[in-house]
């Protein structure tokens, strides 16, 4: 059977005419990384403007376990708190924290495929992040430590930015 031109331009027209919705229903990631930033700059203006901060580690767990594990916990954690609040998304998982001292070894350091920085560059870390978040205009910023060694510097950078920023509240 011969299909003329005509008929071909109208069934093209109408297939895409119908996919045009279909990939317009596909809904937008809450994670950041997984974003352009012209859909993060118009998430933000459609009043997504809380930002949570998610903070791993790679460290040890035991021999019977990944060395990300906090890495996955605290991004799956995130993606279903910023999914329930409706307002947020989730940065890029911080998977360098302070784990102990290289030399001598402490701590997790004892053990291979542990990564640790100082206290004070993880800090300025998740300082700067916080900035760079507010500059592009989310008003609550949140840090999600996945376990304990990192909760005490956490909540000094929040409170330091709180008692800079007044109207953006920064939460550990």
């Amino acid at each position: 059977m011969f299909v003329g031109a005509r008929a071909i331009l109208l069934l093209c027209c109408l297939l895409f005419a119908l996919a045009a919705p279909a990939s317009a229903a596909v809904p937008v990631s809450v994670f950041v990384e997984e974003l352009t930033w012209t859909e993060l700059r118009d998430l933000i203006a459609a009043g997504k403007t809380t930002v949570i901060i998610p903070i791993g580690g790679t460290e040890q767990n035991g021999p019977h376990m990944a060395l990300g594990k906090h890495n996955v916990r605290v991004k799956l954690l995130a993606g279903r708190i910023a999914a329930g609040l409706g307002n947020a998304v989730v940065a890029p998982v911080l998977a360098y924290v302070p784990e102990g001292t290289i030399d001598p070894p402490s701590g997790h350091m004892r053990f291979p495929g542990t990564i640790t920085v100082p206290e004070d560059v993880f800090e300025k870390t998740i300082e700067y992040a916080a900035r760079s978040f507010k500059r592009h205009g989310f008003r609550d910023i949140v840090f999600l430590g996945d376990h304990g060694s990192t909760q005490k510097g956490e909540e000094m950078v929040a409170q330091r930015l709180n008692r800079e920023w007044a109207a953006t509240p920064v939460r550990a």
